[in-house]
C-alpha cells in the first residue's frame, strides 16, 4: 500500500510545483510590464507625470513641474492678513504674473533660498511679476517681520499659522506640498509651474520666465 502511494505522491508534488512556478512566471510578467508602461509614460511626457487621475501637469527632472496654457486650473482664494497686519487678496493681482513662495521663519532651506527671492523679486517689479509670501507654522509675526528684515524681503506675505490657506488647493493640482513651495500663478491667476523644493535664482528664473514671456 505504502509502496503504491509513493507514486502519486511524487506526482502530486511535481504537479504542485509546476502550478508554482506558472503563478511566478505570471507575477513577474505582470510586474514586468507594469514596470514598462510607467517607463513608457514617463518617457513620452518628457519627465514624471505628478498625482493622479487628470493632473495634466508634468514634473521635470529638475524637480519642477508645469502645465501647459489652457489646462491649468486657477488657484484658490488667498486672501487674509500679512504678518504685517494688512489686508490682502491675491486675486487683486490678476493680470499680473504672481509668485507665491510657501515659507517659515523656522525652516533652513527657506532661509537658503530667501535672498534669491528678494533679488528677483525687485528685478521683476517693473516688468508686471507680484511676489507674495504665505508664512506658515510661525507662532507669532514676530519673527517672521524678522526674517523678512533680515534678508531684505519687502514684498507682502500672508500669515497664514496653521495652513487652512494651504489646504483650499485641490488634491491631484499644482498644490504646495512642501514647505518650501513655490507656485507661479500665470495672468489669469491660474496655476502654471510648482517646485517643492529651495530654489537657487537660477531654477527660479527658469520656472518665472516662460511664464513671463506668455501672451
Amino acid at each position: 500500500m505504502s509502496a503504491d502511494n509513493a507514486p502519486q505522491r511524487s506526482n502530486r508534488t511535481t504537479r504542485a510545483t509546476e502550478r508554482t512556478r506558472r503563478v511566478r512566471r505570471s507575477a513577474a510578467l505582470t510586474a514586468g510590464l507594469a514596470a514598462t508602461a510607467l517607463l513608457v509614460t514617463a518617457c513620452g511626457s518628457g519627465g514624471t507625470s505628478g498625482g493622479g487621475g487628470n493632473t495634466n501637469f508634468v514634473t521635470g527632472t529638475d524637480g519642477v513641474a508645469t502645465v501647459a496654457q489652457g489646462k491649468r486650473t486657477p488657484a484658490p482664494d488667498l486672501s487674509g492678513k500679512t504678518i504685517a497686519g494688512k489686508t490682502l487678496d491675491v486675486a487683486d493681482y490678476k493680470g499680473k504674473v504672481v509668485v507665491l513662495n510657501v515659507w517659515g521663519s523656522w525652516c533652513n532651506p527657506c532661509r537658503a533660498e530667501a535672498k534669491y527671492f528678494a533679488k528677483v523679486s525687485k528685478a521683476y517689479a517693473d516688468k508686471g511679476v507680484q511676489f507674495v509670501g504665505i508664512n506658515t507654522r510661525d507662532t507669532s509675526t514676530g519673527a517672521a517681520l524678522a526674517f523678512e528684515k533680515d534678508w531684505g524681503i519687502t514684498y507682502p506675505s500672508l500669515y497664514d499659522p496653521t495652513g487652512k490657506l494651504l489646504l483650499r488647493f485641490k488634491k491631484g493640482t499644482l498644490n504646495p506640498q512642501a514647505i518650501p513651495s513655490t507656485l507661479i500663478l500665470d495672468r489669469d491667476g491660474k496655476v502654471a509651474a510648482r517646485s517643492l523644493s529651495a530654489l537657487s535664482e537660477e531654477r527660479l528664473l527658469k520656472m518665472l520666465k516662460p511664464v513671463v514671456a506668455e501672451k
